[in-house]
């Protein structure tokens, strides 16, 4: 298979086959021809060159990047067109993908009035639930927490488990292709060959296995092409010294050396583009960084929205209101890297805003360290809009010409070609790079500002893999306190030491257990919920006699004086946790300011630890007195 646009090849030569049971990854730099491969593979779009042959009758549904949902059609209509009721909710799969994907979307709703991501859901369920041999999914983990990309992989691993159908997937989830894909394709671009004169198209490379095996097989066909290429230059230096010898040059046999000469430098393969993220400078960081003491954070109800229980009890004056976060205490140490994940609407957004100073907490206080500078890489480039006139090199100037980098000051100039922008590209001006272009300039501007905390929120949109892994081994060497929030399980377990958790009831929550643990409290939550409306289903023709006898009872007196000892106990211990925690916080600073990165690295697991110990016994104090005031 071929195919050209203008006169550039995007690939020649290209043989591939998709048979039963295969689940393909494709993986590639942004704008080497993924979505045009799955497009060909759909027939959307046709080869120029070969041909591409279809078992007869075989079904293709595709997922494509643009949700193009018509106004006035309603997500029914939408995901079942001309289908009744009856049928699909008679089926136990589609039932899945309501509950998976739009447990919070209205059948009756027209699309229009939905937000980016339940659009991007409903368009990714209408796939789903269409009867087809052939699945093609471009991006469909895009706006999909780790909730959802959890269910929507135990979903396809379902769907395909007895080997009939195929499965191709253009992703930047890592984990999402590890727990899948059974293959995967590499889109290789092609370049415009020496001086433009030769164009040499983009190829498509196979692996077996997922992410994990395709990372190490291309590690292993790179170190085998050194090893090649080594041979190769020795080779090119012995027959170019070998026609500096003067004299028989203007023999026939030099000349064939020469002709030989030209033919190995021809041939020679060219090297991937570099893509180089170096350490940059952080301000010094001192002891204290961001401190969350006694946090609520309260917004006014949205038009059908019932008052919240938490902003609705007694001595609180947030009757009426949503409440996102509800007296949160929350103390982040210098060099401490965390990872924040969470429900849609859960607070995340929130929570980044207070840590940055942009918003201010309805009750409590945020205190901040003198020596604190925060910069926010936001999910959106719109403040890349307002140098949209300038070039990519002076979007980088206007925040720092000149920096230090291991030692040595690099112009604006340098540092962009590092970060992967080519010569003609770093002149390029800023509202016409790509999306992921924007979002390295965004990220590159971000870091000369030498800040020495960063609050990352969503950082892996419109990034590729090579990209994502040359920004990740960024992070592992950042110096500074790293939080982010993300939906892709990969970075978070990458890149922080632990996590913490958003689960919509105000709190937040440790997570020792890392994702995982997080995915099991969100299914317990479910589970509890649906419980309690089975419960009040049964009930609601009941006089509820039964209950106020309960309620009537209440607390005895000597459950209360028991309650009220374990709260004594529990402050004694929770002033020891306390004082633990300030030791460890001085220790950090000054293992921070010596650069011991050892220390550094236990003090802050122990401090993590001292953190937790602290959050239970505050949670086991709660309950106590709970009892004590029944």
């Amino acid at each position: 298979m071929g195919v050209t646009l203008g006169a550039r090849p995007i690939f020649a030569d290209v043989t591939l086959g998709l048979d039963d049971g295969m689940r393909v990854g494709v993986l590639g730099r942004n704008g080497a021809g993924k979505s045009t491969l799955l497009k060909i593979l759909a027939g959307t779009a046709t080869a120029d060159a070969g041909r591409v042959t279809r078992a007869g009758g075989t079904r293709v549904a595709v997922l494509d990047q643009a949700d193009a949902l018509p106004a006035g059609t309603t997500v029914r209509d939408v995901v079942h067109p001309g289908v009744d009721e009856h049928v699909w909710a008679s089926q136990a799969g589609v039932r899945d993908i309501h509950a998976g994907l739009l447990a919070d979307v209205s059948l009756d709703a027209d699309v229009a009035t939905l937000s980016g991501g339940q659009r991007r859901r409903v368009a990714l369920a209408r796939v789903l639930t269409e009867e087809a041999e052939v699945l093609i999914l471009d991006e469909p983990t895009n706006h999909l927490d780790v909730e959802g990309v959890d269910w929507l992989a135990h979903h396809v691993q379902e769907r395909y488990r007895r080997g009939v159908g195929a499965l191709v997937v253009v992703t930047h989830d890592r984990w999402f292709l590890d727990a899948v894909c059974t293959r995967v394709w590499e889109v290789v671009p092609g370049h415009d060959g020496p001086g433009g004169r030769a164009p040499v198209p983009g190829r498509v490379e196979t692996y077996d296995g997922g992410y994990a095996a395709y990372v190490l097989a291309r590690a292993e066909r790179a170190r085998t092409a050194a090893v090649a290429e080594e041979k190769r230059s020795n080779l090119l230096r012995k027959e170019l010294a070998w026609l500096r010898r003067g004299a028989p040059a203007r023999t026939s046999k030099p000349k064939f050396r020469l002709d030989a000469a030209a033919e190995l430098i021809a041939d020679e393969p060219p090297p991937r583009d570099p893509l180089e993220l170096t350490r940059l400078a952080t301000t010094r960081l001192g002891k204290d960084v961001l401190d969350l003491e006694g946090v609520t954070v309260t917004y006014p109800l949205r038009p059908g929205e019932a008052a919240d229980r938490a902003a609705a009890r007694p001595g609180t004056a947030f009757g009426g209101t949503r409440t996102v976060l509800d007296d949160v205490t929350w103390r982040l140490a210098p060099g401490e890297r965390v990872g924040l994940v969470g429900v849609n609407g859960a607070g995340k957004s929130t929570l980044l805003r207070l840590l940055a100073g942009t918003q201010q907490p309805t009750a409590g206080r945020v205190r901040r360290g003198k020596t604190v500078q925060v910069r926010t890489l936001s999910q959106e480039t719109r403040e890349l809009d307002e140098v949209a006139h300038l070039r990519v090199i002076e979007a980088v100037e206007e925040v720092r010409g000149r920096v230090e980098v291991g030692g040595k000051e690099l112009t604006a100039g340098q540092l962009v070609e590092r970060l992967g922008f080519t010569r003609e590209r770093a002149w390029t001006p800023v509202r016409d790079l790509s999306g992921g272009e924007r979002r390295r300039l965004q990220l590159l501007r971000l870091l000369v500002a030498e800040p020495n905390v960063l609050l990352l929120d969503e950082p892996t949109n419109d990034l590729d893999t090579d990209t994502l892994a040359a920004v990740e081994d960024l992070l592992d060497g950042w110096p500074g306190t790293l939080v982010v929030v993300s939906h892709d399980r990969y970075l978070l377990e990458r890149v922080t030491d632990h996590q913490v958790a958003l689960l919509g009831d105000g709190r937040l929550r440790d997570l020792p257990g890392g994702i995982d643990q997080y995915l099991r409290l969100r299914h317990q939550l479910e589970a509890a919920a649906d419980e309690s409306m089975a419960r009040t289903a049964a009930t609601s023709g009941s006089t509820g006699t039964a209950a106020t006898a309960d309620d009537a009872a209440g607390t005895s007196p000597a459950e209360q004086r028991a309650a009220r000892k374990e709260m004594a106990r529990l402050e004694r211990q929770l002033a020891k946790a306390s004082a633990r925690i300030e030791k460890l916080h001085a220790q950090l600073a000054e293992a921070s300011a010596g650069g011991d990165v050892e220390r550094l690295t236990r003090l802050a697991a122990e401090s993590r630890e001292a953190e937790a110990e602290h959050a239970t016994l505050e949670e086991e104090w709660l309950v106590a007195a709970e009892v004590a005031e029944q």
